[in-house]
C-alpha cells in the first residue's frame, strides 16, 4: 500500500493531536482488497463521484450515475464502469489517460453510508462489458490501491423520489438530451445526433433550456 499520510497530513494532525487516533484508523478500516460487503454496497448504488486530475493539475470531481449495478467489481482489486454519453468534452476520460489516478466516493443517501475508493485507471474501448451496458461509450477499470469506509456523520438522509429518464434500460428508448436540442449546439452535433432534435421535439433555444434547467424538467 501506498503511504497513507504525507508530511502536511502529519503536520495537522500533531496540531490538533489525532496522529494516534489518524494511525489507529489507518490500521481498523483502510484495505487494499474489496470484500462481499463492498461489492454488495457499491453495486447497490446508482451514482458515486468520480475525481480525476486535468492536465493542468487542477483535481475535478464529474458525477456518475446509472441504474443500480452501473458499477461492477470484477475480482479483489478491480472494479468497472460504463462512460456514457455526455456533453462531448469528454474530460473526466480524456483526464484518465493523461493521469490515471482516481479517487470514487460512493454515498447511500437513504440509509446514510459512504466509502472511498483510490485507484489507478484504465479505459478500454473493445472491453466485452460494452455489451453488458447498453449504450456504453467506454469501460473504466480500476484497479485498487486503497478504499476505507468513512463515517457517515454530516451526511443528509435523502430517499430517491424516480430513476433519471436518461438512464439506458433494456427495451427503451434513450431520448435525446434535452440540451441537443438547443439552437446554438446544431452544427457540431456528432453525426450520430444530427437532425434527431428535429424528430425528437423541436429545436429551442438556450434561454429555453435554461428555464427548464431552473424548473428540473430538463
Amino acid at each position: 500500500m501506498n503511504e497513507m499520510y504525507g508530511k502536511e497530513h502529519r503536520d495537522l494532525q500533531d496540531q490538533f493531536e489525532t496522529r494516534k487516533l489518524a494511525d489507529r484508523l489507518e490500521e481498523i478500516i483502510v484495505k487494499t482488497e474489496f470484500d462481499d460487503n463492498d461489492k454488495a454496497f457499491i453495486e447497490s448504488q446508482n451514482m458515486f463521484f468520480l475525481s480525476t486530475i486535468n492536465h493542468e493539475g487542477h483535481p475535478t470531481v464529474s458525477y456518475k450515475g446509472g441504474a443500480k449495478g452501473f458499477v461492477q467489481l470484477i475480482n479483489e482489486t478491480t472494479l468497472a464502469f460504463p462512460s456514457y454519453d455526455g456533453n462531448g468534452m469528454f474530460y473526466s476520460m480524456g483526464n484518465i489517460t493523461k493521469k490515471p489516478e482516481v479517487g470514487l466516493l460512493f454515498i447511500n443517501f437513504e440509509t446514510p453510508a459512504r466509502l472511498r475508493v483510490h485507484g489507478t485507471a484504465t479505459i478500454v474501448k473493445d472491453d466485452p462489458l460494452l455489451d453488458y451496458f447498453k449504450e456504453a461509450e467506454l469501460i473504466v477499470r480500476v484497479e485498487l490501491s486503497k478504499l476505507w469506509v468513512n463515517c457517515p456523520r454530516y451526511i443528509h438522509k435523502m430517499q430517491q423520489l424516480e430513476q433519471n429518464r436518461y438512464v439506458p434500460a433494456e427495451g427503451e428508448t434513450t431520448p435525446l438530451a434535452s440540451w441537443k436540442h438547443i439552437d446554438l449546439v446544431q452544427d457540431v452535433l456528432p453525426p450520430k445526433d444530427q437532425g434527431r432534435p428535429e424528430k425528437e421535439g423541436g429545436i429551442i433555444t438556450i434561454e429555453e433550456w435554461m428555464e427548464e434547467v431552473g424548473k428540473g424538467t430538463a
